[in-house]
């Protein structure tokens, strides 16, 4: 049958046929032309052709031998193939997907991006939030703690310590969170109680409803049948808040009687609440 269509015209590819490395010494040879493997050309020393892969290998121009050779040895090697290009993806396109499970190791890893951030990432994403409130006032009766303010120096400027992006909201002693995640939550208290009184507690209270409340920690000083006495308390809780408009807290004072108190001070902390932000919402 005649050929249908435009005729093909001729084309070659022409590898060059032989490359003459006698006079080579010891168990590396080099090509003139680099190959993908050791099929990419036939190796014979002394006319007598070597298994690939067996009796050599080979990376780009590099031949290594699996035995030595002498200056005196005819070495010659036929080219069934060349290495024609190195390819270089794009920048941004190797996917996740292309990347082999525990493929990269710390050594493809400069020490200056291990932040904070990258060591919590998926958990925390690093502390992204801290605040702080101390009670400017002491509180002589049982009740909500509601004189809070965030720390400020001397002349009313907050410390810079004292608030780490979008902190808490407080509202007549209620607070609020400024978004979901996991808290750690640090009440820390100075308590007074005078002589013969059972107790002078400080309770953290937490609400799920916006409504009603619960103990979720306390801590008391008690008064000495001797005289008064001064104690200092500290409650810590791990909240998983996932509704920022129901979930919250307070401080509540308990069994103060006449001339007991929980201090407080405007100048420096006594009772103070700290919250850390250390993880996203999972």
């Amino acid at each position: 049958m005649g050929y249908v269509g435009n005729q093909q015209g001729e084309g070659f590819s022409q590898v060059p046929a032989k490359q003459d490395l006698t006079g080579a010494t010891g168990t590396s040879l080099t090509l003139s032309h680099a190959v993908a493997s050791a099929e990419g050309i036939d190796l014979f020393i002394n006319n007598v052709r070597q298994e690939p892969t067996t009796a050599y290998s080979v990376t780009g121009t590099a031949v290594t031998l699996t035995g030595a050779v002498v200056a005196s040895d005819d070495i010659y090697v036929v080219y069934n193939s060349l290495a024609l290009q190195t390819t270089v993806p794009p920048d941004a396109s190797v996917s996740t997907a292309k990347i082999a499970n525990s493929a990269v190791t710390s050594a493809k890893i400069a020490d200056t991006n291990i932040t904070s951030a990258k060591m919590f990432s998926g958990f925390a994403n690093g502390i992204t939030m801290a605040d702080q409130f101390r009670l400017t006032t002491s509180l002589t009766s049982s009740g909500t703690l509601t004189n809070w303010e965030r720390p400020t120096d001397a002349n009313g400027n907050n410390m810079r310590f004292a608030q780490l992006s979008t902190g808490m909201t407080q509202s007549s002693g209620i607070f609020s969170f400024p978004s979901t995640g996991y808290y750690v939550v640090y009440v820390a208290s100075e308590l007074f109680a005078t002589s013969g009184d059972g107790g002078v507690f400080i309770e953290l209270q937490v609400t799920e409803n916006n409504s009603s409340y619960v103990t979720a920690s306390i801590s008391s000083a008690e008064g000495s049948s001797s005289g008064d006495s001064r104690g200092t308390g500290s409650m810590m809780n791990l909240m998983n808040i996932t509704d920022i408009t129901n979930q919250k807290f307070k401080a509540e004072a308990s069994s103060i009687s006449s001339g007991s108190s929980i201090l407080g001070d405007a100048n420096y902390n006594r009772t103070a609440i700290t919250v850390v932000k250390i993880a996203d919402a999972q």
